[in-house]
């Protein structure tokens, strides 16, 4: 017989849940058990602590072969990759880039380091990111094409590109984003900033994206401490991308010559060193906090008034964070559970605030964004460290 939600509820599945053996349980806190103390020592031991080494060659290759991609550079944060993958497809000043309303800050201010406008787009409640079908009406309504270029019919500007963000390791049904863009004369990025080792129909993410964007700070599921980078199957443009972050330099054995605008978006060697002990240990935090995420969604099973969210059919999620969704008519009680489990020492935390809602973006333009809406007032992220897991993996 299933209980009914309440905040007490909660505090008590997590309690069972995770066992905590501290006072204090974060939401997602790195685990380093590898060899982190091993590769930094070397850093230090050498000098070699900056932008230039070895363990920024290791570690762009090791991403490239986890994510199946041709080409991946590292860069200093993932707003910067989310940022030169936008000016790498063309994204210019007074353009407009279509952007889930549900996501982190980053992906609205990428956009307006371009000087571009966000365009605001609805979630779906399968996925919790864009929602392409309404997209694609939406797009039926307001845009119109022409000379191989999209333009919105009611501000004059041209839409360029797609950004669409992996909610929580959850994959967006990408084959219907691809089919969109390529009718409206669309670019797509992905950010990814949150899908390391998610897959979608068996391949990772951020392969659809012309250019996509990844991740890697001290709450993501490896961790360079803070970083990100850009990944792509065109290596014309993963070459121009090494450039642009690495302020434009022409190679010379002396000489300081930069041929255009770039970026010192350069990744430390020794935040590198950090991100390759990590990416080596990868599928053992997946392995992980998949067994987290399954125990999770069978006690709340036992629930009424309460989801656990899971990965779509078309998906492989890392299940970076864990959520569960409260039913509309429980939804008055988000704000409690919070509190509690808060007082008790287990971190959790809202999802964002509308970025459609935060004073530089209100005027900004938008389709109708009820869903988002509804899933900003009913979500709770719960803790989702891989060690939490750790105890339900098989041996």
């Amino acid at each position: 017989m299933k209980t009914t939600v309440s905040a007490e509820k909660i505090v008590s599945i997590l309690n069972e849940v995770i066992s905590p053996d501290k006072d204090f349980i974060a939401l997602h806190e790195p685990s380093f058990q590898g060899n982190e103390w091993v590769y930094v020592k070397e850093c230090l031991d050498t000098g070699w602590v900056s932008s230039v080494g070895k363990y920024v060659d290791k570690f762009e290759e090791m991403l490239k072969e986890f994510t199946g991609t041709k080409r991946a550079v590292a860069v200093v944060n993932g707003t910067a990759a989310l940022h030169i993958c936008l000016k790498l497809v063309g994204v210019e000043r007074d353009d407009e880039v279509m952007i889930p309303a549900l996501s982190f800050i980053a992906t609205a201010n990428a956009v307006a380091y371009c000087g571009a406008i966000p365009h605001f787009v609805d979630s779906s409640e399968e996925t919790l990111g864009l929602d392409p079908v309404k997209l694609d009406e939406y797009l039926q309504e307001i845009a119109v094409v022409r000379d191989h270029a999209c333009y919105n019919k009611q501000t004059g500007r041209r839409i360029k590109a797609v950004v669409p963000m992996h909610t929580f390791g959850h994959s967006v049904d990408l084959d219907k984003l691809v089919d969109i863009c390529q009718r409206y004369h669309l670019e797509l990025v992905e950010d990814a900033a949150e899908s390391l080792g998610s897959y979608y129909k068996g391949r990772h993410t951020g392969n659809w994206g012309r250019v996509s964007a990844l991740s890697f700070n001290g709450n993501k599921i490896t961790t360079t401490g803070g970083g990100g980078a850009i990944i792509t199957n065109d290596e014309a443009l993963g070459q121009l991308a090494k450039h642009l972050t690495t302020t434009a330099k022409k190679p010379h054995a002396w000489e300081f010559v930069h041929d255009q605008v770039g970026y010192n978006y350069r990744m430390p060697n020794i935040n590198a060193a950090l991100g390759c002990a990590q990416l080596e240990q990868l599928p053992a935090f997946l392995a992980r906090k998949r067994a987290l995420a399954h125990v999770y969604q069978e006690r709340f099973s036992d629930v009424e008034g309460v989801s656990f969210i899971t990965e779509p059919n078309f998906c492989t999620s890392n299940y970076w964070l864990n959520a569960i969704r409260l039913k509309p008519e429980w939804s008055h009680l988000r704000d409690d559970i919070l509190k509690l489990t808060n007082d008790h020492g287990l971190m959790t935390r809202p999802v964002w605030r509308l970025l459609s809602n935060l004073p530089m973006y209100e005027q900004a333009p938008r389709m109708d964004l009820t869903v988002a809406l509804n899933l900003e007032s009913s979500i709770v992220n719960i803790p989702s460290s891989s060690n939490l897991g750790a105890a339900y993996v098989e041996s």
